[in-house]
């Protein structure tokens, strides 16, 4: 179960896929103070990754690049100077350096390196670029991901560090796979739950107080209730 180390050194599938399950309410809550969150994340996590799959070769368009800078900013911190400058790229540069990119992979350092040369994009956002065509490879540099694993802070935004990020993302995602009998966890999978996690804490704690409740804070709970039904 997670306890106050939190979700990340879970090792109960179910605790993780309970968490999964929360994705969209916590995606409502902090879409109460970020306008417009709620459908830029459809797009990116059920829209993108269908147009993507559909295609000869998987590559993004100019338009998908600049829509897919505004969820990153709309979810995380938002740098107009970044929307501004990431339209700057032409169609045609767009559609090369992802297509490359996605024939680069699995080796997505190089990947990363290529989309690095597209105007504003560096590590974190060519990752959400990776992840949407490639979920089972890549995940997708949230700050909230990255601080919900030890030793990752304070975050840098290098390939290192990304890689870093990643490496352990897949090592979790493999034990997951390893103890659940579903299987099907994917690195963005994971992520996703990391991020879940971590923003519900913040926003809506509620939503996790009945779910994955480590053995010392159930302990608390349980203490809790004796007690009020002894008064």
């Amino acid at each position: 179960m997670a306890g106050k180390g939190g979700l990340y050194g879970c090792q109960d599938p179910a605790c993780w896929r309970r968490v999964r399950d929360l994705h969209w309410a916590v995606v409502e809550a902090k879409g109460s103070e970020r306008k417009g969150l709620t459908g830029l994340e459809k797009w990116y996590q059920e829209e993108l990754p269908v147009a993507l799959a559909g295609r000869k070769e998987k590559h993004l368009t100019q338009a998908e690049v600049v829509k897919l800078m505004q969820w990153k900013l709309t979810r995380g911190k938002f740098r107009p100077r970044l929307q501004q400058l990431v339209a700057t790229n032409s169609q045609e540069t767009v559609e090369r350096c992802t297509r490359k990119a996605f024939q680069l992979l699995p080796d997505v350092a190089a990947a990363i390196t290529e989309l690095s040369q597209l105007k504003a994009v560096g590590p974190a956002t060519a990752s959400a670029i990776l992840a949407a065509g490639a979920p089972e490879v890549v995940a997708f540099m949230a700050d909230e991901a990255v601080e919900s694993i030890p030793g990752l802070t304070p975050i840098k935004y290098s390939l290192k560090h990304y890689i870093r990020y990643l490496d352990r993302i897949q090592l979790c995602t493999k034990k997951l796979n390893e103890v659940d009998t579903e299987k099907g966890w994917t690195p963005h999978q994971v992520e996703m739950c990391l991020w879940a996690w971590a923003v519900a804490q913040k926003l809506c704690p509620v939503l996790l107080q009945t779910l994955c409740l480590g053995e010392e804070e159930a302990g608390e709970d349980a203490r809790a209730t004796k007690k009020q039904k002894t008064k």
